[in-house]
């Protein structure tokens, strides 16, 4: 276990309809989040961070992965994942960025919900109480937009100053009643291909 480790935080709410009429199957939403002390915390500027990355991001990476998929039952429960980190006020955005852009951290919750896309993500800075946004899509498909959905929640009294928090988000179908077609289909539209859709 890590030193730096305070406590770990999960969030879980299963939306029964939208917009008047039912969501069949349920919708569930989930999130976890691990509150750690920064160990680049009153170090002045840190050049290189990759010896405290590679110390915590595996283990943190492997704490919350268990954890969300032991709450969904299992990694084919889930359809759209994502990732997110807030510094406390006294921290640097790098240090949020370098627990959870590395593999070592995102391929043990891809590998477990056996997952192709990458993981949408936001790394943020905060005092306690701000509000966790993690941005989820499609674990295969980054085009398909009915699983564009954010998990959202807060910790009262994390992030202090000098801790980070770091979280993962889950969803095990995409938005009820979706109706804004797809990325494929607005490229067919505009005549556009897929790997150039802005025609650059």
């Amino acid at each position: 276990m890590l030193p730096e480790l305070r406590k770990v935080i999960t969030f879980d709410e299963d939306i029964h309809s939208e917009g008047g009429r039912p969501s069949n199957p349920t919708l569930r939403m989930i999130g976890v989040a691990a509150v750690v002390a920064n160990p680049w915390a009153n170090r002045g500027y840190v050049e290189d961070l990759q010896p405290e990355i590679q110390r915590m991001a595996p283990i943190l990476g492997k704490i919350l992965s268990d954890r969300l998929i032991k709450l969904a039952g299992s990694g084919k429960a889930i359809e759209a994942y994502g990732k997110a980190c807030i510094a406390g006020t006294s921290c640097e955005i790098e240090h949020a960025s370098a627990l959870i852009h590395t593999l070592q951290f995102g391929n043990f919750y891809r590998e477990a919900v056996d997952a192709k896309s990458y993981l949408g993500f936001t790394n943020t800075r905060g005092p306690a109480n701000t509000q966790i946004q993690i941005p989820l899509m499609d674990k295969h498909d980054t085009g398909r937009r009915s699983h564009y959905l954010t998990v959202q929640f807060s910790i009262y009294d994390a992030p202090d100053v000098n801790e980070l928090v770091v979280a993962l988000g889950a969803a095990t179908r995409g938005r009820p009643h979706h109706r804004i077609g797809d990325r494929y289909s607005d490229l067919a539209r505009l005549g556009r291909d897929v790997e150039n859709p802005a025609g650059v």
